[in-house]
């Protein structure tokens, strides 16, 4: 693992780049797994709803508990907020619950949470369970089929053990949905490896579902129907399946999931109020064709979500992206900030690229 680039407490501004809710969520991530104090400013403060939301609440909650940090700032709304870690991580059981942020309820990502947390809890001793409940297929963060099918896939070729599990499904905005993860801590001196992922190789299978739950059943089956259709006229051979899963409120989308010989890569549609079903779907399939037809790797969440683990890793890494996003660009610079860690991107943002890490 890299070097703390400073030892003493690193100011990060939280409007850089992105400006979203990954710089905090990477910068609590890395000061627990790092041991470094840290104080975030002008956190989301170009947001419609500037600060801390439920969600990253419960995020910098999860990360707090691993290695028990003196918190201040974190409460709804908070621009600034300081962190420092009392202890290396820890390994144990966990619960969390996006809905207890704020009054009311939320249907704050799950997903985001875990992401949080699953990397300081890799540097553990010991085995470790955390259950999320909240908000399991939203927009704007990746549903927990996108962590089952390409997220952890992916980490455990760095050598990542975790395994995550769907109990109940969560929709915008009601959510009330749980996943429950288990992961294996490191041996004592374990270390995460590097890894070569430029070329996925040929397309194994489409696959997906169009999902609803709480609303007419005619809306299930048009997602379906415009997803196959499109991807037909492509050329494609896709298996949709239908499914109806029980939530506490209506929710819709459609996800597909692409095997490729070396990498998955999966994208998701999701519906809303006055948002026709064909559209739904159409969204799903024109980000599956605009990853594919480039030939990289990695699709351009998991090059944003890949990219802290290969920070920490041993050896170098080296993978493709069908985009160069800002979200990614922006990680890069939170990682800097914290490491030694040296990344030479090739391309442009908005372009597909090759990111190389130094460690």
């Amino acid at each position: 693992m890299s070097e703390i680039a400073n030892s003493e407490h690193l100011v990060l501004d939280g409007s850089h780049g992105e400006g979203g809710g990954q710089i905090l969520r990477s910068t609590v991530t890395l000061a627990a797994l790092l041991g470094q104090p840290i104080r975030i400013e002008n956190i989301r403060a170009q947001r419609r709803n500037p600060g801390l939301q439920a969600q990253h609440l419960t995020s910098v909650q999860a990360a707090a508990e691993v290695c028990n940090a003196e918190v201040t700032g974190a409460t709804l709304g908070s621009t600034v907020l300081s962190f420092q870690p009392t202890q290396p991580p820890t390994s144990g059981d966990y619960a969390h619950d996006v809905a207890q942020a704020r009054k009311g309820g939320s249907a704050g990502s799950t997903s985001l949470v875990f992401q949080t947390a699953i990397l300081p809890l890799t540097f553990t001793a010991g085995g470790s369970r955390i259950a999320i409940e909240g908000g399991t297929h939203v927009a704007w963060s990746p549903p927990y089929h996108y962590l089952a099918d390409v997220f952890l896939p992916a980490v455990t070729r760095l050598g990542i053990e975790a395994t995550i599990n769907l109990e109940r499904w969560g929709w915008y905005p009601h959510g009330g949905g749980l996943i429950w993860g288990e992961v294996r801590g490191l041996r004592e001196g374990g270390w995460l490896a590097g890894i070569d992922l430029i070329e996925r190789g040929a397309l194994v299978q489409l696959t997906g579902f169009s999902a609803v739950s709480n609303l007419p059943d005619h809306i299930l089956e048009r997602q379906a129907r415009r997803a196959e259709s499109l991807l037909q006229r492509e050329g494609f051979d896709p298996m949709i399946r239908q499914v109806k899963p029980e939530a506490s409120g209506p929710g819709t989308a459609v996800y597909l999931r692409a095997e490729y010989e070396h990498a998955s890569a999966a994208f998701t549609g999701y519906g809303r109020r006055g948002k026709r079903a064909e559209k739904v779907a159409e969204e799903a399939v024109e980000a599956f064709l605009a990853h594919h037809t480039t030939g990289a790797a990695t699709d351009p969440h998991l090059a944003d979500q890949f990219i802290l683990p290969t920070a920490v890793a041993k050896s170098d890494s080296t993978f493709t992206t069908s985009e160069i996003t800002n979200h990614l660009l922006t990680n890069i610079w939170v990682i800097e900030q914290f490491t030694s860690t040296h990344f030479d991107v090739e391309g442009d943002r908005g372009e597909t690229g090759k990111v190389i890490v130094h460690v």
